[in-house]
């Protein structure tokens, strides 16, 4: 949506969004903030990543900037002279960028007030990180969401059936329906975390999980850290909160040594973070899993520090290799005393998005504060949609195998495609999850790729959507949970749109890649 009010604060120190104040960064005795706005959107760009022709390259990255949402629709873009100086470029070659978006609808002008950024209708981009609408004869490879199966359908036949014994009461539930929240319990204890329904707070899918967490623990500039990259809309809520993002690499071939678990020792002890967002099994968008050692080195480092872990297992139920155990794999709760470790998980990846049911498993004292947090949100839940994920649950281990079966050929097909046809990138084979985290060749960009490829009907999501700055630019998450034709078509418009891009744009002079911080 839009923003039309004047003022819009300039910040991007925790959330990577930045915004300038229309009414402070036009006045002349404020020039000062004025440039720390520019500076702050040139380091969003990436002074190394701009190319000949440099106007356009600008254009584009500022297009990313936008459709990503770390630049804000409706926000005032630096003056052109303030943003030249930021980037050592021309004022020529900005004002020339800025035209380019204004032409394609992404940036307004109004006399005497600068330019404004503004998504043009025809893009179906959306302020949270979620699919548009669907547009006919194109290849939407930005979300990495299954379709939902025929049970889910019998689910809510069973719910509607159930529905008539919960009438007489009022439907608000606090904290969810018993009987689901018993079952999330056993499915727990079932993975070797011991669980209590009382432990278990439903909520509307992992996002209201991750969001009621976050709130319960943080205030406003605690510092967060955070796997990088990571899950877009993660980032999104902490900046909401005005919490500080604190980005970790997470090297899913790094040696147990020297990897994950060390590099959040390090940044816990040199930084001081209130908490720690990870996803300990098949991380989005890496595929990265955590090891049985690696899991408790982490909580236990964590815990020294006094940093409370938020862990995101939205994604623990689909392994795609036929010998793995997840029996192997406990939960990182299970790898700490009690409190240390807050859960969320949902049905959202295992199940369908659409079901928006998901659950926190906590401490009953947190999970009080985050309830109330969640109320203010949402207020109560639908009965009738925890009724259906009753039913879910009872049949999700049955109904998990078929489903692997098919991510797994659509896996496949996606990796062997990419590797035939772009034998110059990066395509590894997860062992898990939904999607392939690809690093593209030496000097490509994720940013022109992407905006080769929508004009061949194909819209990909920018690497640096999934991390904080510019970092990612050489990265294209490509989710594989459309069926084995339509991924083979978009592959074929990507090789379409990737020598576009290179015809178009040329090698860059100076390397893209970004410095990771933490």
């Amino acid at each position: 949506m839009q923003t039309t009010g004047p003022r819009l604060a300039c910040s991007a120190e925790a959330t990577d969004v930045v915004a300038c104040d229309a009414d402070r960064v036009s006045a002349p005795d404020d020039v000062p903030e004025a440039r720390r706005c520019a500076e702050r959107v040139a380091a969003l760009v990436g002074r190394g990543t701009l190319h000949p022709p440099v106007a356009a390259s600008l254009a584009l990255g500022l297009r990313a900037l936008v459709a990503d949402g770390r630049l804000p629709v409706g926000g005032r873009l630096p003056a052109e002279r303030e943003l030249a100086a930021a980037l050592g470029v021309s004022r020529v070659t900005v004002t020339s960028a800025y035209r380019r978006l204004r032409e394609s609808g992404w940036a307004s002008s109004r006399q005497g007030a600068g330019t404004w950024t503004s998504v043009p209708d025809r893009s179906g981009v959306v302020a949270a990180f979620v699919p548009g609408s669907p547009r006919d004869g194109t290849v939407d490879l930005t979300y990495a969401s299954p379709a939902g199966p025929p049970e889910v359908a019998d689910a809510y036949a069973a719910a509607l059936e159930a529905l008539p014994r919960m009438l007489p009461g009022h439907g608000y539930v606090a904290g969810g329906l018993a009987d689901l929240r018993a079952r999330v319990a056993e499915r727990m204890t079932a993975r070797g975390l011991a669980t209590t329904a009382e432990q278990v707070l439903v909520t509307t899918g992992a996002s209201g999980a991750i969001s009621s967490a976050l709130r319960a623990v943080l205030s406003p500039g605690d510092r967060v850290l955070v796997e990088h990259p990571t899950w877009p809309n993660a980032l999104d809520k902490l900046g909401v909160l005005g919490a500080r993002a604190v980005p970790v690499p997470r090297d899913p071939a790094g040696p147990a040594a020297t990897g994950f678990p060390a590099a959040l020792h390090r940044a816990a002890r040199e930084t001081a973070p209130a908490m720690a967002y990870l996803m300990p099994d098949f991380s989005n968008p890496t595929g990265a899993v955590m090891t049985p050692d690696e899991r408790g080195r982490a909580v236990a480092s964590l815990q020294q520090h006094g940093v409370v872990v938020l862990s995101d297992e939205t994604l623990a139920d689909l392994a795609l290799d036929p010998d793995d155990d997840p029996g192997e794999r406990p939960p990182l709760a299970a790898c700490g005393p009690p409190g240390a470790v807050l859960t969320a998980g949902s049905l959202s990846k295992s199940v369908w998005a659409g079901l928006r049911v998901g659950w926190l498993r906590g401490e009953p004292a947190l999970l009080a504060q985050a309830a109330s947090w969640a109320s203010r949100d949402h207020g109560a839940l639908p009965v009738l949609d925890q009724l259906a994920a009753c039913v879910l649950l009872d049949g999700l281990d049955a109904g998990l195998v078929g489903r692997r079966e098919r991510l797994r050929e659509q896996r496949d097909a996606l990796v062997d495609a990419l590797r035939a046809r772009l034998p110059s990138w990066e395509v590894p084979r997860p062992p898990g999850g939904l999607s392939l985290w690809c690093r593209l060749p030496s000097g490509t960009s994720s940013s022109v790729v992407a905006d080769a490829a929508e004009r061949h009907g194909l819209y990909l999501a920018t690497g640096s959507r999934f991390g904080t700055g510019h970092a990612f630019d050489d990265h294209l998450r490509l989710p594989f949970t459309q069926p084995v034709p339509v991924l083979l078509e978009g592959v074929e418009r990507l090789v379409r749109a990737a020598a576009d891009a290179d015809s178009a744009w040329g090698a860059p002079t100076t390397s893209r890649s970004g410095a990771l911080l933490g």
